[in-house]
């Protein structure tokens, strides 16, 4: 019997306590001063996403806990579309997606118009189009593009304004609402 653990176990168990602080409400840091209704220690989320027709309906936290197959199932579905990759989507993003849902009283899934941007396809669209920020959020797993199926558009930018968490852009001509964890800022595109 080992009397020391070797650097696989280690680097495992790391990574499982990561994993714990980072998706269990406890340790989370506030993204701002302002605080808010805790969310529920078991919480699920549905997407569908507009470019590759696929649905998704998990539940992503349970007793606080991540759950790493349900993760994995919204890496897929979030990916860049238009490359194949995939990146992790923060969890912190996924709290905020599952506060909008609450707000809105609903079940439907967020339509999904851009989760996960790789820097490759960040650089076409800064190249092809106005308005991609060069460090989008989108290549880290923290944005998302989105509508929310029952609720204009004016609905859903101002009530990710009010749960003050992080960047809300409103795109009216292109008729979705970003939403990031990164600082709190606003804008219109």
């Amino acid at each position: 019997m080992q009397d020391h653990l070797d650097r696989r176990k280690i680097l495992a168990l790391g990574g499982a306590a990561l994993t714990f602080a980072v998706c269990n409400p406890a340790f989370a840091a506030p993204l701002s001063g302002v605080r808010s209704r805790p969310l529920p220690p078991t919480r699920s989320l549905s997407f569908y996403n507009l470019h590759t027709g696929e649905s998704l309906t998990t539940t992503y936290c349970v007793d606080g806990s991540c759950v790493p197959d349900s993760m994995a199932e919204i890496r897929h579905v979030l990916r860049d579309f238009r490359t194949g990759q995939e990146h992790d989507i923060d969890v912190r993003l996924l709290d905020l997606l599952s506060r909008l849902k609450a707000k809105a009283e609903t079940n439907k899934p967020f339509q999904v118009i851009s989760g996960y941007r790789s820097p490759k396809t960040n650089q076409m669209l800064r190249r092809t189009s106005t308005g991609v920020a060069r460090r989008s959020l989108h290549m880290s797993g923290e944005a998302i593009d989105i509508r929310l199926p029952g609720r204009d558009l004016k609905w859903l930018r101002q009530t990710a304004l009010d749960l003050k968490k992080g960047g809300v852009g409103y795109y009216p001509k292109s008729d979705f609402v970003h939403v990031d964890v990164g600082r709190v800022r606003q804008w219109a595109g």
